[in-house]
């Protein structure tokens, strides 16, 4: 098949739809099949668009997303429906679509093409928390007109179907999201590096993701205390001058990637997790992959992945003392830290990329059976 990914972020953003877009589009370009990428190009000055890939990448102008520079909305230029056009694709694949991915849905009708939407970013929660003119109401209702002009619905978790559904989404169908089990794997653990951030033999406590407003990174000001504990953030994001001044016990190390990354995960005696707004949750599943117990809130998509006194604690959202209290317990105890950890690898155990793939091509097969939605767009709310 030929395969068109429209997506609101692609490379060198680190975030879980530019990730799990270049996943798939390499698992896609490795079974036979043709992808082209669609995607904003990245702000002047930042790092420069990743080239080299297997697969063709159109970049189109951008804008930086009101109340949150950091990440841009692709812009409906001429570019999008000629690249498409061009491509000629069997389907389209609207990753996390908002804006870009509006247009490109309307591109797709043009040209008869069923799409297969991806709902991977909680739109709703972060108009609430970055306070921008676009309301839950007005994001929901656009969430809704996007996604129910596609033949289908891909959601991340169970707890994403529900909400999709509660706000009239129809045609849901659950995906989840694979992990890389042999890069992030607890034989990876490093002495050295433990040394270097626990030179008292502490215990460390990691968080690694976006260092953003609606992460809520700050909840763990009391673990980052805690005597004989040290905090560990990796990530980068707009929230870091304040997150540095509120956890100046904490050691930060900015954003890693690859066997690094995996090396720091396993060098981890707990993971916690903050965010009670992920739709998935994929830094829970790399720790996990790790082998380390998860602290992470009873909310989203932590909710399928962390079997709470099994693999890890799920605690209050918006509650510090929750995060606290599990950091403290797992902390006292290295055999509970050690079963919880080899239980949680267990569970990702068989959730390879290149499985998540086959699902996905699966999916592409049934948007091409079925009949191409014509329900008309409504405005782009970029304000």
């Amino acid at each position: 098949m030929r395969i068109a990914l429209v997506t609101e972020s692609f490379l060198p953003d680190v975030n879980g739809v530019a990730n799990s877009v270049a996943r798939m589009a390499d698992h896609l370009t490795r079974t036979g099949h043709e992808p082209l990428v669609v995607a904003p190009l990245p702000p002047p000055g930042s790092r420069a668009p990743v080239t080299g890939l297997p697969y063709p990448v159109t970049r189109v102008a951008s804008l930086p997303m009101p109340g949150y520079p950091q990440l841009r909305l692709g812009l409906p230029a001429p570019a999008l429906h000629a690249a498409l056009r061009r491509h000629a694709p069997d389907v389209v694949h609207l990753a996390s679509p908002f804006v870009l991915g509006a247009w490109a849905q309307a591109s797709a009708r043009a040209l008869g093409v069923p799409s297969v939407a991806v709902y991977q970013t909680d739109v709703a929660s972060y108009a609430r928390v970055y306070r921008v003119r676009l309301t839950e109401r007005m994001a929901w209702r656009w969430i809704r007109t996007v996604h129910n002009a596609s033949g289908r619905t891909l959601a991340p978790s169970s707890e994403s179907v529900a909400a999709l559904a509660a706000n009239g989404v129809r045609r849901v169908h659950l995906w989840r999201r694979g992990v890389d089990i042999g890069r992030f794997h607890p034989g990876h653990r490093s002495s050295g590096l433990r040394r270097a951030l626990a030179p008292n033999g502490e215990i460390l406590a990691g968080f690694v993701g976006r260092l953003a407003a609606e992460k809520e990174i700050g909840l763990l000001a009391d673990v980052s205390r805690l005597p004989g504990v040290r905090l560990v953030v990796v990530g980068d994001g707009p929230a870091a001058p304040q997150l540095r001044r509120a956890l100046p016990d904490a050691v930060f190390l900015g954003a890693r990637h690859g066997a690094q990354l995996g090396r720091i995960y396993a060098s981890l005696d707990v993971f916690t997790h903050t965010g009670p707004y992920e739709t998935f949750g994929q830094a829970v599943q790399e720790a996990m992959a790790s082998g380390l117990p998860v602290v992470a809130p009873a909310a989203g998509g932590p909710l399928d992945l962390v079997e709470h006194g099994h693999t890890g604690f799920l605690v209050p959202p918006h509650r510090a003392e929750g995060f606290t209290a599990a950091v403290t317990r797992l902390a006292a105890d290295p055999g509970l830290r050690h079963t919880m950890g080899a239980a949680g690898r267990a569970a990702v155990q068989d959730r390879s990329w290149a499985a998540i793939g086959d699902e996905l091509i699966g999916h592409y097969r049934q948007a091409l059976a079925g009949p191409v939605t014509t329900i008309p767009a409504e405005p782009v709310p970029v304000s």
